[in-house]
């Protein structure tokens, strides 16, 4: 018997659903201190304090990238997480030894997880001589995507910034995903202008935004026109639910065409002490901030972790599922799609090419 539009299935009339794997569309895994010794973290008021204190962390982590993003990420399969977009930094403080360590941890866990790396200017780009070459280069050593950040607040440079990201992904055919953290008129502005070069780049359907906190006070003057502009070039928005910061109204974003997708963010470091990995946590975490109580509002937050995610990150192994004879599925003990938002349960077991994942350092 088949329940929720095709989103799960009972199996053998027993209290077991199989769902579709999860989806973690927004992830720093070369951040994270998971699986090494507590971090204890600095106050930050403002965005550049936050970077700051990253950079510091990162500097001084004992453990290497490859290790803490292994632990995250086979924590994360373990919790049901297919696949994944990782934004990893690049910079000339660091080189590309985060891109290096991501992937090698991803070639570790190949036959469970798929993951995407993103090459993420997080310390700056234009205003971080170097970077752009750094960029460039990884490219061609792990990374898949080209990613941006803030281009009028962190790099003081609109147009120099999007000429730079877009150029990129154009001369080496890839996607691209924009950290946007810059709310009110300023964001909005900052969005209409990405769609538009979008559009003129013939980059439809293959930008994404992350955060887009302009775009979660719905009471904005030009919201609107902002979101059919989205819509109309095709742009992802990947909202974290982290902390406090701002969701998006997912009924207004649904009206105006614009999809979304859901991810993890910073998990235990220098950020937030906060995350688990799990996008059943990261689900339920949605659903709270966002105040669904519906069985239609809690399946929307349990699509956006899963088949919303797939599309946008193109992961067959969670979009071509089909039921409880699907090789890619995931297994809980539970009634319908609903209680496990609420409850978050780990599944009893996690399914790829039609093998339980059991995974050993």
């Amino acid at each position: 018997m088949v329940y929720l539009g095709g989103l799960c299935e009972r199996i053998q009339m027993t209290t077991l659903l199989a769902t579709p794997g999860f989806v973690d569309a927004h992830i720093h895994p070369d951040k994270t201190t998971w699986g090494s010794g507590w971090l204890s973290r600095t106050p930050a008021r403002t965005l550049t304090d936050l970077i700051g204190n990253d950079l510091r962390a990162q500097l001084a982590y004992q453990d290497s990238v490859e290790e803490r993003a292994y632990a995250l990420m086979k924590h994360a399969v373990l919790n049901g997480t297919m696949a994944m977009r990782a934004h990893v930094d690049v910079a000339p403080q660091i080189g590309l030894s985060n891109i290096h360590g991501v992937r090698a941890a991803a070639e570790r866990l190949a036959p469970f997880l798929d993951v995407q790396v993103v090459a993420f200017p997080q310390f700056g780009l234009l205003s971080n001589p170097g970077t752009l070459d750094l960029m460039e280069a990884s490219l061609s050593e792990g990374a898949d995507l080209v990613g941006g950040i803030d281009p009028e607040s962190l790099d003081g440079d609109l147009h120099g910034h999007l000429d730079a990201v877009y150029g990129l992904a154009n001369k080496h055919g890839r996607n691209l995903d924009i950290h946007l953290h810059d709310d009110g008129a300023k964001g909005l502005a900052q969005l209409r202008v990405i769609a538009q070069r979008t559009v003129d780049e013939g980059m439809q359907g293959r930008v994404n935004i992350g955060h887009g906190f302009a775009l979660c006070d719905a009471s904005q003057p030009g919201i609107g026109p902002t979101l059919d502009a989205l819509a109309e070039a095709g742009i992802w928005m990947a909202t974290c639910a982290l902390g406090a910061d701002p969701v998006p109204d997912l009924d207004l974003m649904e009206r105006h065409g614009v999809q979304v997708a859901l991810g993890s963010d910073g998990v235990r470091d220098a950020w937030s002490p906060f995350g688990t990995g799990s996008m059943m946590d990261r689900a339920h975490l949605l659903g709270y901030r966002t105040g669904a109580s519906t069985d239609a509002e809690l399946e929307r937050c349990f699509r956006l972790a899963t088949s919303a995610g797939a599309e946008l990150v193109g992961a067959p192994a969670v979009g071509s599922f089909s039921g409880a004879g699907s090789r890619d599925r995931l297994e809980f003990r539970a009634n319908s799609i609903p209680e496990l938002v609420v409850d978050r349960p780990a599944p009893t077991r996690v399914v790829r090419g039609g093998q339980t994942a059991t995974l050993s350092d």
